[in-house]
């Protein structure tokens, strides 16, 4: 799950907000502003509806956040990293650069997550229960009564054993420690994640045929998302184990055509040398310093005759690029690299630039070990 856009960093860990939380935004926002609110506390000015919908929109999606930051939390005291935290349709998602080490870590990562969502739901429905027995406004009353059993749900529906789920990843931990087998663990838990989402899909339909209207749309949406998510979850399973153990070496492109950063980017754009998308800008010791790429020196080119902007200029900065060792895991990288030219891989060593890293360099690697180590199995 790719995040649309970025709103920042917490504790170091950036966060990132897919398209699809602007939809279930606005379904909380509306649905609460115009049918709950009123119908529970009658006789206010629309304009608090809006205000109290809106604002319980936004203490949901915190209370997201602060599920996959448990995530987070817990998986950095595991031994490991985080990339990003995207917040998206069905919750959140905290993405790990490297897989957990054993069964137990796997569990304890991904329990927090519901058992934050459960202790929010018991604390805002304590605060529902005594703001009613101090006779609050009763707007004030039902938006924490919401939040509570919207936190709740979400407990339990992350807990459910279905990839990319939560439960799904309770489920692949307890497969694993059951056959010792990562690989096969995952792809339990992401074959239950699209029985689940098919699932839904039937009860959306069903129910909308007999007349549930928009609640069985959003069911079979939610199913639609889970497969999705659940197939992609297990192809990049499977993808990581033909991956295993294989270097970054063995798929970087050695020695790549590199750019001073005092180079034009007109000369870049005008000279046949640089016929690539993307290349690495070194600095006067040969040191990398980002990354241009023939889209990004065409937005810097000065339009009019006689400017210059240099690679230096155009460039994303290396401390915005994924870099690496040659003898870094293939597989703990892929989780972290994305497509388009800019999200090239600068793979360092001593500080010196040795190659560069791009998907296709990986998918062109796991066709060649998924043609080639079938036919080593077979040999004598």
């Amino acid at each position: 799950m790719r995040a649309t856009f970025t709103l920042g960093r917490i504790a170091g860990v950036r966060v990132g907000v897919h398209w699809s939380v602007v939809l279930i935004f606005a379904v909380i926002a509306i649905g609460l502003a115009q049918g709950r609110l009123p119908d529970a506390d009658p006789g206010r000015a629309r304009v608090l509806y809006w205000v109290a919908g809106l604002a319980a929109a936004v203490v949901f999606f915190v209370s997201l956040l602060a599920h996959e930051l448990a995530h987070a939390v817990v998986a950095r005291r595991n031994g490991v990293s985080v990339d990003d935290i995207v917040l998206w349709l069905l919750g959140g998602v905290a993405r790990l650069k490297s897989e957990a080490s054993n069964p137990g870590a796997e569990l304890r990562i991904a329990g927090v997550g519901p058992l934050v969502s459960l202790v929010l739901g018991g604390i805002f429905a304590l605060g529902a229960w005594l703001l009613h027995g101090a006779a609050a406004p009763e707007l004030l009353v039902q938006v924490m009564g919401w939040l509570a059993g919207i936190n709740l749900l979400l407990a339990v529906f992350n807990a459910l054993p279905a990839a990319p789920l939560d439960g799904g990843r309770l489920l692949r931990a307890l497969l694993w420690w059951r056959t010792g087998d990562r690989l096969r663990a995952t792809a339990g838990a992401t074959a239950a994640g699209r029985a689940l989402g098919w699932l839904l899909i039937a009860l959306g339909f069903v129910l909308f045929v007999r007349g549930g209207g928009f609640g069985g749309l959003w069911l079979a949406l939610i199913g639609w998302f889970l497969i999705g998510a659940a197939t992609a979850e297990g192809r990049q399973a499977q993808v990581r184990g033909v991956l295993a153990g294989v270097p970054v070496r063995n798929a970087m492109t050695r020695d790549p055509v590199v750019v001073p950063e005092t180079l034009d980017v007109a000369q870049l754009l005008d000279n046949p040398l640089y016929r690539h998308s993307a290349f690495p800008v070194t600095g006067g010791s040969g040191e990398p310093l980002g990354l241009v790429t023939v889209r990004g020196a065409r937005h810097a080119r000065p339009e009019e005759d006689g400017g210059t902007v240099t690679a230096g200029e155009a460039m994303v900065p290396v401390s915005q690029l994924v870099v690496v060792g040659p003898d870094d895991s293939l597989a703990d990288l892929l989780p972290r690299m994305e497509p388009g030219p800019e999200h090239r891989v600068l793979v360092t060593e001593e500080g010196r630039l040795v190659g560069i890293l791009s998907l296709s360099d990986v998918s062109r690697t796991v066709t060649y070990l998924a043609e080639t180590t079938p036919r080593a199995r077979r040999r004598p």
